[in-house]
């Protein structure tokens, strides 16, 4: 029986650092990426002091720290990660921020930060200079504690509008930009028990952008739009366990938004897609398992094959999931590979300029930011480059810096216990970021 705790060797010279999971057929196998070391259906278990292995053969445990394990390995070059940024500044948002999401809110080009922090019940809007560095906060009065949040121009004014899940007070409210920072309040709709999640996409193909939300008493509710921004209830379902996070993307390639929900319940910890009708209704789900308690996912092609993956981050086991898409809707077993300490949020994007896609992720207990560069099939090299973060990275989120004549992604972080975002800027930048950038550190 594998131990669901993604192994780690810390023997980085060696290129042995992180063991990867896939589910087969047959049962699971773990493989070491850097040496090609394979395992397969063999009783091990893993703890702080090493990796003990019963043998078929009857000859009893052996217990093997280290390169002993993998003594076999030991000829494989050390693989050294790129080092493609470098942190920039740090700027206050409200308190306890849980999610960090780009846009171009004032329509000029250039991409700016919204975040929503729950413990201060508001959100913070911070606009971009168009270097990759930042404005301070706008800081807006919102919701009872809001978890998460979706844009789109849900009235059809040409201004990005945003949708809240409220936990708080079991709600999901509605705010009309204005594009210059401020916002209208607009609608408010109950949802009865806490909601974590949201993602907007026009789900019936009337024009108008829809709402999926996903509730903690396991159901996922949706809400259809009208061309004014209001909204009217849709079907509700119920299934699953303990949802953490809701998703909407055309997956099968037929223009009708579908629908994918983690499960970070004991009973199941999975993500299940639900492929969309195109009329605001959806197929009964089917389930892929990933590592336990997954909190979110994201889309990728991992593998260049114009086919959407999936990004699934598990909260325990320090792992996240890939899955590989079918083009159907449909995917392979996931391969699990080894994260940092409590990893929370990932975002996938190519970061070292090599056309594959690569993951970073924030990892809450470790407070660090690691990004693993991906290998072009749903793999990863190890070790990951590691940066430092502030207090209890929450989430993350990549963008495009284009100036100069140059375009070079960035990446910003959540931090929850420090009340702040952070901005990590590609070495190409380095020097050219304004020092004015600094100004909210």
């Amino acid at each position: 029986m594998f131990s669901e705790r993604a192994i780690r060797c810390e023997a980085r010279g060696a290129s042995v650092y992180s063991a990867q999971r896939t589910r087969t057929g047959s049962g699971e196998a773990w493989t070491w990426p850097e040496c090609h070391a394979f395992f397969i259906e063999m009783d091990m278990t893993a703890d702080r002091r090493g990796i003990k292995i019963r043998s078929f053969f009857g000859v009893g445990p052996v217990l093997l720290a280290g390169l002993i394990m993998l003594s076999a390995c030991s000829k494989a070059d050390p693989y050294v990660p790129p080092d493609p940024f470098y942190y920039f500044a740090s700027y206050p948002v409200g308190k306890n921020p849980t999610t960090v999401t780009t846009a171009d809110f004032n329509r000029d080009q250039i991409t700016d930060l919204i975040t929503t922090n729950i413990s201060s019940n508001t959100i913070s809007l911070l606009f971009g200079n168009g270097d990759g560095t930042f404005r301070d906060q706008v800081q807006v009065k919102v919701c009872q504690e809001p978890r998460s949040l979706a844009i789109n121009d849900f009235n059809h004014d040409d201004q990005l509008d945003v949708v809240l899940a409220c936990s708080g007070s079991d709600q999901v409210s509605i705010l009309f930009g204005r594009g210059n920072g401020k916002f209208e309040d607009g609608p408010q709709y109950p949802v009865h028990r806490t909601p974590v999640s949201v993602s907007s996409e026009d789900v019936n193909g009337d024009g108008h952008p829809d709402l999926a939300v996903a509730l903690r008493n396991d159901k996922v509710k949706i809400f259809l739009g009208s061309a004014g921004g209001t909204f009217r209830p849709g079907f509700q379902y119920e299934y699953g366990d303990t949802p953490t996070s809701v998703a909407l993307k055309d997956l099968n390639q037929d223009g009708k938004p579908d629908l994918v929900v983690t499960n970070g319940g004991p009973m199941l910890s999975a993500v299940s897609v639900w492929i969309g009708n195109g009329d605001g209704t959806f197929r009964d789900p089917k389930d892929y398992k990933t590592g336990r308690r997954p909190l979110g996912v994201s889309f990728a092609d991992f593998n260049n094959d114009s086919l959407p993956d999936l990004l699934v981050i598990n909260g325990e086991g320090d792992s996240f999931t890939t899955l590989l898409g079918n083009g159907d809707a449909t995917f392979q077993p996931g391969k699990d590979s080894g994260a940092d300490a409590s990893p929370n949020f990932g975002a996938a994007h190519d970061f070292d300029g090599d056309h594959i896609a690569d993951v970073a992720i924030v990892n809450l207990q470790s407070t660090d930011l690691s990004i693993l560069f991906g290998r072009g099939d749903g793999t990863f090299h190890y070790p990951p480059r590691n940066y430092r973060t502030r207090n209890g990275p929450f989430a993350v989120a990549s963008y495009r810096v284009s100036a100069d004549n140059m375009e070079e992604p960035g990446l910003v972080t959540a931090d929850n216990g420090a009340g702040s975002v952070s901005v990590f800027l590609h070495h190409g930048r380095k020097g050219q970021a304004s020092a004015a950038g600094r100004a909210g550190e």
